[in-house]
């Protein structure tokens, strides 16, 4: 029995295994139920009892070097394989693709605005989101009694009723920072003031805490009505395109007189409906003499749009929550 395990053992370090299919004979032929070294643990009974312990550790060792040599077959052609495979990889294929950011809608919307604006000749100012009430109401000639400045409208940061401690609110609107262009630059100005505002209002498909305007400003000697109607019409038109229906109609704001607000059409001519876009108006004399700019001598006029109401007519968006619940079901249809 003992010269039959030695040459089994020879045997087996002998054998080459270089393909999956000696792989596979090599496992049958020795771990197999019916391989060489279950033969020889079956044949442990016949054994006389003073060999029988010593031939069944030989066995038992036969059995770890048959395992032992099948497992390190096995994982050398597993990674060869794997080699193989990636060699004749065809590099010619496109990659993967891979997630990508995009633009928001809102931004598109703005961007788009801006283009018309620039393209108009104006340039783009900026101004802080948290104002006091000076630059966002006094200056602007809202009175003191004026609902705007009420606490269920609008955001306090800090309400005083010092005359010595301005009160702090988020801004309301962006006309703000028209204020402070009037006291920093001298005119004529002509410019465009994005960013975003809040108001205290309820969450619904059509109002939201907090959204963003573009404000308009243009001061200059002997500017008419009749120049705020036509940059009115070319934004529109180059917004919605040159079929576009509007219509401009008187209204009121503290710090344009007159005022108006422009409409456009939207739907089919039956079952349409004028929707307001944005609010206009020559810029009342009050709110030059507030940043010391003499309206004898200048005139100019002022408008504001929501970025959100654009953004809606232009991509047919129902519901205003949308543009804020980042749903990328919803974002990449506008990729």
């Amino acid at each position: 029995m003992s010269q039959l395990t030695d040459k089994l053992r020879e045997e087996i370090e002998s054998v080459t295994i270089s393909t999956p299919e000696e792989l596979e004979a090599f496992r049958l032929k020795y771990l197999s139920k019916k391989g060489q070294v279950s033969s020889l643990l079956s044949q442990i009974g016949s054994v006389a009892a003073e060999e029988r312990k010593a031939f069944g550790q030989k066995v038992n060792e036969l059995k770890q070097q048959a395992t032992e040599k099948f497992t390190q077959a096995s994982e050398l052609l597993q990674s060869q394989q794997k080699t193989v495979r990636n060699a004749t990889d065809d590099i010619t294929l496109p990659a993967a693709s891979v997630p990508t950011g995009l633009l928001h809608p809102l931004s598109q919307t703005l961007d788009r605005i801006k283009d018309v604006f620039y393209r108009l000749g104006f340039t783009v100012s900026d101004g802080p989101e948290l104002e006091d009430d000076f630059h966002n109401f006094t200056a602007l000639n809202f009175p003191p009694e004026h609902p705007a400045r009420d606490m269920q409208d609008t955001f306090f940061i800090r309400k005083t009723d010092s005359d010595e401690v301005d009160d702090l609110v988020l801004r309301t609107h962006t006309s703000p920072v028209q204020i402070r262009l009037m006291k920093e630059q001298k005119p004529p100005l002509r410019s465009i003031m994005p960013g975003r505002v809040y108001r205290n209002e309820s969450i619904t498909a059509k109002s939201y805490c907090l959204f963003h305007q573009v404000e308009g400003l243009y001061i200059d000697k002997d500017v008419s009505l009749a120049e705020l109607k036509d940059t009115l019409v070319m934004f529109v038109e180059m917004i919605y395109g040159e079929g576009v229906k509007y219509r401009i109609r008187p209204s009121f704001f503290p710090f344009t007189e007159p005022s108006l607000e422009m409409d456009i059409w939207w739907g089919d001519e039956e079952t349409g409906k004028w929707l307001e876009i944005l609010g206009a108006g020559m810029v009342h004399p009050n709110v030059l003499r507030s940043v010391g700019v003499d309206p004898e001598e200048y005139s100019g006029f002022a408008f504001g749009m929501g970025v959100e109401r654009i953004a809606m007519l232009f991509y047919g968006i129902d519901d205003i929550r949308l543009l804020y619940d980042n749903d990328n079901r919803f974002l990449k249809q506008f990729q």
